[in-house]
């Protein structure tokens, strides 16, 4: 079941999305269901929350778990900084933001990533902040529709756009501890995030007022596959430095108690995986790491596509692409075929209607090309 708001129906969608959510109490904290105490009880969760705030025009799942449906969001242009976002509840305190599977443009004015957060009675934890300051001050409004709680820690994945630059709202609050994995100071200085504002600064120069460089509090590095934990209230959280494999460095984020892992984009949901940057073989090394790790996860929340319930066919489908991708561009190279007819040979049949296809596959060919060049030489 989709939800399609159009302006007459904007204030009448009061019906019910099939799902059954716990009840809150005043610190915002659930006292209903606990999936953490029941495995197979992710089916309790899931719901929209907030229907009457859809935009109009807009069409969103029902239920954000396990849902083949995708989200199509419009982002009014203009819209105030206090609007609250729609929202989905999946778990214990833990609330999901589901973005549109798309590329930027002025339609998602930056909503094309996931994000969430988690309520708890000593404060809120933030996970990953959207694509532009006017986004991310509007997170900071949906969670305060939610809870009085204030925020306590905003943990940012990885250094895209889609998932780091609303970061700049949040680091005008006080008492809010940014947690970044320490690669995005290189980010920071580069030509790459220079070229993306100057882009993004032309598309949406409203939405993008207030965008300032991510400069966090805590910076996670060191051994790969090492763990930060954080608890705040009755929550848990490991924070994991899974390498370089999406960006210049990628946090893998895991509620303890109840199970639920935040992958952001080392596995994608509902779309052709990206990578024109990072390391493929990272991907795959990252991958085993993470089933072998957390084999009870309840949950797993993409940074792309709908949440997830075991056995997390995302995982299997986002390694089968990376190798199939490896595979025929070792053998491109070992052949001597040249880069521009090795990317515009490679098809994937099974995949041509997924959604980005056409813009990835040949941006993904390219890269990977490169490092099997590189690996041929020896470089």
């Amino acid at each position: 079941m989709r939800l399609r708001v159009t302006k007459a129906a904007a204030l009448l969608i009061v019906a019910a999305s099939g799902t059954s959510v716990g009840a809150a109490d005043d610190a915002g904290r659930d006292v209903g269901h606990d999936i953490s105490a029941r495995p197979h009880a992710a089916s309790a969760w899931g719901g929209l929350q907030n229907r009457e705030l859809v935009p109009e025009g807009s069409v969103l799942p029902a239920n954000a778990i396990d849902t083949t449906e995708i989200p199509d969001v419009v982002v009014e242009a203009g819209a105030p900084d206090n609007r609250p976002l729609p929202y989905y509840r999946i778990g214990k305190g833990t609330y999901f933001l589901f973005g549109n599977i798309a590329h930027l443009d002025k339609k998602n004015r930056g909503w094309n990533g996931n994000a969430g957060f988690i309520v708890t009675a000593q404060g809120v934890i933030v996970i990953d902040t959207l694509g532009t300051p006017n986004l991310g001050r509007r997170l900071i409004a949906t969670i305060a529709s939610v809870t009085d709680s204030p925020i306590r820690y905003v943990i940012v994945t990885h250094n895209h756009p889609d998932h780091a630059y609303g970061a700049a709202a949040f680091q005008e609050l006080e008492g809010a501890t940014v947690i970044a994995h320490a690669g995005t100071r290189d980010y920071t200085h580069s030509a790459d995030m220079q070229r993306s504002v100057a882009y993004r600064r032309e598309l949406l120069p409203r939405d993008m007022q207030g965008f300032e460089p991510l400069e966090a509090d805590r910076y996670i590095g060191g051994e790969r596959f090492g763990k930060a934990r954080i608890q705040l209230g009755d929550q848990r959280l490991d924070i994991y430095n899974s390498g370089k494999h999406h960006s210049y460095g990628d946090l893998v984020v895991y509620q303890v108690d109840e199970r639920i892992l935040w992958i952001s984009d080392l596995a994608f949901n509902q779309r052709t995986t990206y990578m024109g940057d990072g390391d493929s073989l990272q991907i795959l090394e990252a991958l085993d790491w993470m089933m072998r790790t957390f084999p009870d996860a309840a949950l797993m929340v993409p940074g792309h596509g709908s949440v997830q319930s075991p056995p997390f066919s995302m995982v299997a489908r986002t390694r089968d692409y990376v190798e199939r991708m490896r595979e025929a561009m070792r053998r491109a190279v070992d052949n001597g075929v040249s880069l521009l007819d090795a990317t515009e040979q490679v098809d994937f049949d099974d995949w041509k209607d997924a959604r980005l296809y056409e813009s990835n596959q040949r941006a993904n060919a390219n890269f990977v090309y490169r490092e099997m060049e590189q690996a041929y030489f020896g470089e």
